[in-house]
Order: structure tokens, then C-alpha cells, then sequence
């Protein structure tokens, strides 16, 4: 195998595929980055079981063939290289050259034979959505995954598409966010759950907002379609929670606030709030007046902000990081909190319209 390639657009492409690379595996084909050649271009793909990318970039090639080369070398190499342009050769032992200038490297490869083979899917009728869209919906539900349960279906994002709607659910069993938007898609139902991973890396490899995004959906997998890259990754399994009954509430009080408001006067009454002197954030929510308190070993904090309230006084505590990561998401002027009672979750959507809910669990208060 020998091509020449630009070395800033060649090590581009090595580090976005290098975070789908497994970083310790006991199959060493899966630590490396596969190298494929084509007529014009060179395939370069990275897997480790669950998530894969594929994507190519233009070179000059002298000869075809392919080769598995580690992929933290390589990046690393890429990165530190002096020349605009930079030609890979290797030999039928493996052996790989990488010359840049006066830079040369010599690197011993795998055999590409040993690499495993992506999932292919079959999708008929792919479903379309904006890169901007899609990034936007990522954002405001990912951080409400669950890092650890016993459902691994609620590590990942459930996406639900039809009806000219694609709407996308995570929930942690502390708290719960919804994501809606409208598409043009008028073909059947589908609904699957994607896995964190997948989403983090696709929210990175989304940089125009205008792009068409491709979703094209099979029984175990789904291949999102970015621009020049292909990410295959993996569906989980399992029973999602029934989320539609938990929103159901009987609201008692409601509560219109500015969003920033309320963001800063949480960040400030958190300032008592660390890993070793824990404690909730007490929320008083009584005469267009909320309240925020925390009291920890460390000393206490009170403050207070203007709102609409309409309904019953209710005094109700929170884990103070959930209900920032919920606010912090949310991007209008104001929003709407609907409460029910003390031990009841609390749910904040926009003032107007329904594009996205999120429900916050309240901690007791002693």
C-alpha cells in the first residue's frame, strides 16, 4: 500500500475516528485504525465492538491495499509532523513508513484481514433530520442517562419518530428529559434507544447546523450518515420506563421565571454545597417570590428572586446539579415550573410551545 495525502486533513480525520478506537481490548486489531485504499482515497474506519466510524480522505495512491496501524501512534505522529503533505507505505511483512519532509517513522502494522467486520444495515426508507436540529436535541436530554443501572436501555437516548414528530427521552430515575421537534417523515413508527457513546461522538462530528443528517434504522443497529462520515453503532435493548405516566401530575402551583434568574440564584446558593459538605437546595415557592437556602457544615446561604406564582405556597428541596443541568438547557427567556407537592416531582417546559419537558425528582428535606 503507498498514497500521499494532506497531512492536516489526513490527521483531522486519524483523531475523530481515534475516539471510536478501543483504547485497551484484548483483540489488538481493535486498538489500531484501519487504513483502506480506493482509486483517489484512502477508507480509514475505527470500531471497538459497540460503535464504529467510517469516513475517507483524498490521496494520491500509488498502489492499493490495506493495512491496521495503532491508532494512538499514529494520531500522535500526524499531529507533530513538519510537512503539508505525508506518504504512508507498507510492505507485505507489515511494516508501515511514514514520511513527512525530513520526518520519517517506521511503525509494524496488522494484517487488515483481522480487523472485524461492521454491521451492515438495510434501511429502505433513511430519515432525515437537520445536523443543528438533531445536535440541539442530543444536548438537552444526554445529561439525564444514567451512568450506572440495572436497565442498561437507560444509559442510552430513546428516540421515538412518526407522525412528523421525532422526539427523544432519557431518564436516570432521578429525572427525566423530552425532546420534540417536527420532521417531514410520514413512513412507520420506529422507535429504538441509541447509546450514550454513540450520541456524544455524533454531537462533535456535527459542525454545520445546516447539514443533512441520514438515519437509517435496523433491528440491532443504526447508521448515522454526517457529511463524510458514517457512524455505525450499536441499538439497546430492554424495557424503557413508562415515562408518560410519570409526567402526569395534578399541578397545584405554577411558577413563571426568567431562566437566567434562576440559574444564577441556584449557582450562588449552591456556593456551600461541595462533594463532602452535601446538601439539597431548599426551594420556597410563595407570593411571586422564590427562595433558595442551603445549610451545610461549611455555613449557609440564602437568597431570593422575583416570579409569576399562581397557586398553593410550596416549600420543596432539590439535588442543587440536576436542576442546573435541566435549566442550563433549556434556551428561552423564561419558563414554566409546575409543582404538585413537596414529594412530587416538579416539571419545567417552555413558557410557550412543547419542544422540549423536563421532570426533576425532589430530595427530602429534614
Amino acid at each position: 500500500m503507498k498514497f500521499v495525502c494532506d497531512t492536516q486533513k489526513f490527521s483531522e480525520i486519524c483523531s475523530n475516528i481515534q475516539r471510536s478506537v478501543s483504547s485497551k481490548s484484548t483483540i489488538p486489531a481493535i486498538e489500531g485504525i484501519l487504513l483502506t485504499t480506493a482509486e483517489n482515497s484512502v477508507t480509514v474506519t475505527g470500531y471497538d465492538l459497540e460503535v464504529g466510524v467510517i469516513t475517507s480522505v483524498e490521496a494520491k495512491v500509488e498502489e492499493q491495499g490495506s493495512i491496521i496501524l495503532n491508532a494512538k501512534i499514529l494520531c500522535d505522529i500526524l499531529r507533530n509532523l513538519p510537512s503539508q503533505t505525508v506518504r504512508i507505505e507498507s510492505d507485505e511483512r507489515m511494516t508501515t513508513k511514514i514520511k513527512s519532509g525530513e520526518s520519517e517513522f517506521s511503525l509494524i502494522g496488522i494484517n487488515a484481514q483481522e480487523y472485524p467486520e461492521l454491521p451492515s444495515v438495510n434501511s429502505s426508507f433513511p430519515i432525515v433530520v437537520k445536523g443543528g436540529i438533531l445536535k440541539d436535541m442530543i444536548r438537552k436530554t444526554i445529561f439525564a442517562t444514567a451512568e450506572n443501572d440495572a436497565k442498561v436501555v437507560h444509559t442510552g437516548v430513546r428516540f421515538e419518530i412518526g407522525n412528523s414528530l421525532i422526539r427523544l427521552v432519557a431518564v436516570d430515575g432521578f429525572r427525566l428529559a423530552i425532546r420534540n421537534e417536527a420532521i417531514d417523515y410520514q413512513g412507520d413508527e420506529q422507535i429504538f434507544v441509541v447509546p450514550k457513546k454513540t450520541l456524544n461522538e455524533i454531537m462533535k462530528l456535527i459542525v454545520n447546523d445546516d447539514v443533512a443528517i441520514s438515519l437509517n434504522i435496523g433491528k440491532r443497529h443504526i447508521v448515522f450518515e454526517i457529511g463524510r462520515y458514517l457512524i455505525v453503532s450499536r441499538l439497546l435493548d430492554g424495557e424503557f420506563l413508562n415515562y408518560k405516566s410519570a409526567i402526569a401530575i395534578n399541578e397545584n402551583t405554577k411558577v413563571e421565571v426568567n431562566t437566567r434568574m434562576l440559574i444564577s440564584c441556584i449557582e450562588r446558593t449552591s456556593l456551600m454545597i461541595t462533594d463532602r459538605a452535601k446538601s439539597p437546595i431548599r426551594c420556597i415557592f410563595d407570593e411571586d417570590m422564590i427562595k433558595t437556602s442551603s445549610i451545610t457544615s461549611l455555613g449557609t446561604a440564602n437568597d431570593k428572586i422575583p416570579a409569576k406564582i399562581e397557586g398553593e405556597k410550596i416549600e420543596i428541596g432539590f439535588n442543587n446539579r440536576f436542576l442546573l443541568d435541566a435549566l442550563k438547557v433549556c434556551d428561552t427567556d423564561e419558563v414554566v415550573i409546575k409543582l404538585s407537592s413537596p414529594i412530587q416531582p416538579i416539571i419545567i417546559v417552555p413558557k410557550e410551545g412543547d419542544s422540549f419537558l423536563f421532570l426533576v425528582l425532589p430530595v427530602k428535606l429534614k
